[in-house]
């Protein structure tokens, strides 16, 4: 691969596996926006990725470092690329589907449907107790 930056073998397995390319990826140093000041204004610290055969563009301001948001953008770029690809199948798609599904209220016949199971239980066991 050759990727300019020292990458986690995480993203370079999912790079390799999507066809990823550093030779495909443009990369231009920009100024940052936002809050900052002087430091900001003056210093070219922000990355932009382009990869050409998607089409697919990536800013990272992130870091102080230039060093540090080089790394993080290319880390996105892969991860976008592949949410691109894969779809729903992506690892980030399905983090946020798990997250949504856990975060839906249960229908109140099933909410009562497990309570009515608890309490039944809670039965069963006051039923073992000792009574002296």
């Amino acid at each position: 691969m050759g990727f300019p930056v020292e990458l986690s073998p995480e993203v370079l397995n999912k790079a390799e596996s999507l066809g990823v390319r550093a030779e495909d990826i443009a990369e231009s140093f920009v100024r940052g926006s936002g809050k900052g000041g002087q430091k900001i204004n003056k210093t070219s610290s922000t990355v932009l990725l382009r990869h050409a055969p998607t089409g697919m563009e990536v800013r990272c301001q992130k870091h102080r470092e230039q060093s540090k948001n080089r790394a993080s953008a290319y880390k996105l770029l892969i991860l976008k690329i592949e949410e691109k690809v894969k779809g729903a199948q992506s690892e980030r798609m399905m983090k946020v589907f798990k997250l949504r599904k856990q975060k839906i209220r249960r229908s109140k016949r099933a909410k009562a449907k497990m309570i009515d199971s608890k309490k039944r239980r809670g039965e069963i066991k006051e039923g073992r107790r000792n009574f002296t």
